[in-house]
């Protein structure tokens, strides 16, 4: 892969666009791609998708630029009180999200508007973007991971992207310069730029409640809030030794793919740190004043009861109405996607060198929370 300021300059130069914006994209942007040349051993499919991802994430960034210069009312535009789902994988979040897309007065984040939030949706007549990024889908590999299906809801990651301070690139690489970096970096910056973007997709378009969702949301709350201090939380749960051998799986799918030096162990232990050291890190900040009226949880068994009830539950918590359109829709996607909510992992546990047991203690001030949050009468 060419150097970082290389592909800049290629994407200036395919776009005829030279303002990226704030500056302060650039440290991600140098760490990562230095790490993915001197790190990931892609393979000949994962040089040219790691390669596009970056320089569409640069063209993007270019042009969402250029779209507020010629457009400076873009920014008067006001994202508020989101609701954003965060969790540990694999907890029924991504169920969660497409329950609450089929709310026809809210707003989610399609996918192909995610990749490319370029041109504002309002600008567009027959848009494109989601049958082109299905296509895409199926080369990377997540579509066999979550479910899926047409104008299916997106996380944040690729939004995130633009600031290359993403989880995105973990997941496609082993990366770990890269990954190390990331998880103690700020991200203040990343949820400005993404507040940027959502301005932008928003611009136009019918005022509606954003509903937004990452599981890595977990490693930067602090951040987060400094941005959106007025959103509010729903909170996916379940116990992490039944999740934390199907989220290597993932990770580990996805990232050979684009390599034939798949390391298992690194990968594990990514994740082994990673997923404990996010939810410490939102335990503390829910112990900031920041629990009851800012996070409605919801545990996975509930879910896989009665998620209309859990979703009327939530609704009830924010004060919102829940049409009968909205419910039956809920219904509905929850009958024809009864096979594909959660696939189960390809390995066991050993097959990462992974003890359960030794899972449990790194989890256990989060599960005996959680615990307390689900008694406390919702979920």
């Amino acid at each position: 892969m060419e150097t970082y300021q290389t592909l800049m300059d290629l994407a200036c130069r395919e776009t005829g666009l030279t303002d990226y914006g704030p500056d302060t994209f650039r440290e991600g942007l140098e760490i990562v791609v230095k790490s993915i040349g001197k790190e990931a051993r892609l393979n000949t499919v994962g040089e040219h998708v790691l390669r596009d991802r970056i320089l569409g994430h640069l063209k993007q960034r270019l042009q969402i630029e250029d779209w507020y210069k010629r457009h400076p009312r873009i920014d008067e535009e006001q994202i508020i009180r989101p609701l954003i789902g965060l969790s540990l994988p694999r907890t029924g979040s991504t169920a969660l999200s497409f329950l609450l897309a089929q709310d026809p007065n809210a707003r989610y984040l399609l996918r192909g508007e995610a990749a490319r939030p370029c041109p504002p949706p309002s600008t567009v007549k027959n848009d494109q973007r989601e049958r082109e990024m299905a296509e895409v889908e199926k080369v990377d590999g997540w579509k066999a991971h979550t479910p899926s299906g047409d104008f299916a809801p997106a996380e944040c990651q690729d939004l995130m992207c633009l600031e290359f301070t993403s989880q995105m690139f973990i997941a496609l690489a082993q990366v770990p310069t890269y990954a190390r970096w990331l998880n103690d970096a700020d991200l203040t910056a990343c949820y400005e730029y993404e507040r940027r973007a959502l301005k932008l997709l928003q611009w136009g378009m019918p005022k509606k409640p954003w509903r937004l969702k990452a599981p890595t949301h977990l490693l930067y709350l602090e951040h987060l809030n400094k941005v959106f201090p007025d959103a509010r939380f729903v909170m996916t749960h379940r116990d992490p030794t039944d999740v934390i051998v199907s989220v290597i799986d993932v990770y580990a799918d996805i990232i050979g793919r684009f390599t034939d030096h798949l390391d298992l162990q690194y990968v594990a232990d990514l994740n082994m740190h990673m997923w404990p050291e996010g939810m410490r890190r939102t335990l503390a900040f829910r112990d900031q004043g920041n629990n009851n009226e800012r996070f409605f949880d919801i545990h996975f068994k509930a879910m896989q009861e009665d998620p209309v009830k859990q979703v009327s539950n939530l609704y009830d918590w924010l004060g919102e109405e829940l049409t009968e359109e909205f419910s039956s829709g809920m219904g509905r996607w929850w009958r024809e996607n009864a096979a594909n909510r959660e696939p189960g992992p390809g390995k066991n546990a050993e097959d990462y060198g992974v003890d359960l047991e030794q899972v449990r203690p790194l989890f256990a001030d989060y599960t005996r929370r959680m615990n307390t949050w689900i008694g406390a009468g919702r979920g």
